[in-house]
């Protein structure tokens, strides 16, 4: 008996002594995958306990904001690029490059720019957890009924003259209530059922899934670098881009954008009212697990380079600075950028890990599932760009979404309105 009390007490202890890392996300639908990671990293480190905080994108930053203010904030968090210059400026993030000099991580073993996208001036801010591109999510019913074959949706081009095919497709999927489609004749574009295609609206000073892809497809290049003081918001090719997007609703084949204000292109596919709309591939699991009819993704358009484009963005994890158990949590960092577990979170299917090969044992996970997703790494080997980041990310984004919002409701013309802004935050970035 005195010699298991002796083992139950040194249990008790041990597990006392247990460091507990805070880990925080915002999409649920990745959890069950981490929590599995978890379990197999207590399994290897019995010292040590994950436990998981969750809040969805719209809470997810005014939670960690306060939990910098009140010293409670998690250990460990998804962080995102468009974050990442405020979070380091604010000295909330540990650089990890002292650590990776004494355990070494090999950046070549990510996809290509994932890694460095997280450093500056030498030091290492979080190691790449994932990876998302930008394609078509196309109602395939509708497509059939319109008689667009797979061939044609994949074989797309677009300019911002005439829309090119991608414009033909788009009339042919669009329906008024008369079943009439916009490439027929008496097509009433004041009383349409179904659009053709849904922009989701200004997309900010990123555009990720509203513009990049469309203005990259042309040549347009945002900022230069990674931090350059410049965005190119006066490009004369972005302009073009969104006079282009704004005049779709004048044709019946989008909505305007004051009736969708509030809905939203994603909540429009799913129900029926848009059969093409432009998202990101982290909303597969979503559309799959809501949109009740036959879907599939396709590659955006080809543009007048000759290419098609898409803005490629990776989010990292990163250690608050004020963590109490920082060796702890780098731990579990180098956990999840793994082979062990990042294999766990590609067979889920719901994101694309950021370790070569992962993303195609990703599409066959979603495939299994009855998720046609291969555009996605078609899109891979096109034209990619990074997600640009620049300081005063806030403001910005704020500035250039409204003067967007002003041309997609006709209030502003194009050139007019991204010139001005242009200068505006040029005067931020280079006072």
């Amino acid at each position: 008996m005195k010699r298991i009390l002796a083992i139950t007490l040194a249990l008790v202890a041990s597990l006392a002594q247990a460091a507990e890392v805070r880990y925080m996300l915002w999409d649920s639908d990745q959890q069950p995958a981490y929590r599995e990671c978890a379990r197999r990293f207590e399994q290897q480190h019995p010292d040590i306990s994950i436990r998981f905080q969750q809040a969805g994108w719209a809470d997810y930053w005014t939670a960690l904001s306060t939990g910098f203010i009140a010293g409670t904030a998690p250990d460990v968090f998804v962080n995102h690029l468009a974050k990442f210059p405020e979070l380091l400026k604010n000295g909330q993030l540990l650089d990890l490059a002292p650590l990776l000099r004494r355990d070494p991580v090999d950046p070549q073993a990510f996809m290509p720019g994932l890694f460095g996208i997280w450093g500056r001036d030498g030091g290492q801010y979080g190691l790449p957890k994932d990876w998302d591109m930008v394609a078509l999510a196309v109602n395939l019913d509708m497509a059939e009924r319109a008689g667009v074959t797979r061939e044609e949706l994949w074989s797309m081009t677009w300019n911002p003259v005439d829309g090119g095919s991608f414009e033909r497709i788009a009339r042919r999927l669009s329906r008024d209530v008369a079943g009439r489609s916009a490439a027929d004749p008496g097509f009433d574009r004041r009383r349409v059922r179904v659009y053709g295609f849904q922009t989701p609206g200004p997309g900010g000073a990123l555009g990720q899934t509203e513009w990049s892809h469309f203005a990259a497809s042309m040549g347009f290049t945002l900022q230069d670098q990674p931090w350059a003081p410049r965005l190119h918001y006066d490009d004369p090719r972005l302009a073009q881009t969104l006079a282009y997007i704004a005049g779709l609703p004048g044709k019946g084949v989008s909505a305007r954008f004051e009736l969708t204000r509030s809905l939203g292109s994603a909540a429009m596919f799913i129900a029926g009212k848009a059969a093409m709309v432009p998202d990101g591939s982290w909303m597969v699991a979503n559309f799959a697990r809501n949109a009740h009819f036959r879907h599939a993704w396709v590659p955006l358009p080809v543009g007048p380079t000759g290419r098609r484009a898409s803005m490629m963005n990776g989010l990292g994890d990163s250690i608050w600075a004020g963590s109490k158990v920082k060796e702890q949590a780098w731990a579990w960092v180098r956990f999840m950028a793994s082979p062990q577990c990042q294999r766990l979170v590609a067979d889920a299917g719901v994101t694309y890990p950021a370790l070569r090969g992962m993303a195609e044992l990703a599409v066959q996970a979603q495939a299994r599932r009855g998720v046609d997703s291969a555009a996605f790494l078609a899109m891979s080997h096109e034209r990619n760009f990074p997600m640009p980041i620049a300081e005063h990310g806030a403001e910005i984004n704020d500035w250039v979404g409204t003067a967007i919002e002003s041309v997609l409701i006709g209030k502003s013309d194009a050139a007019t309105a991204m010139q001005t802004v242009d200068a505006r935050v040029l005067r931020l970035l280079q006072p």
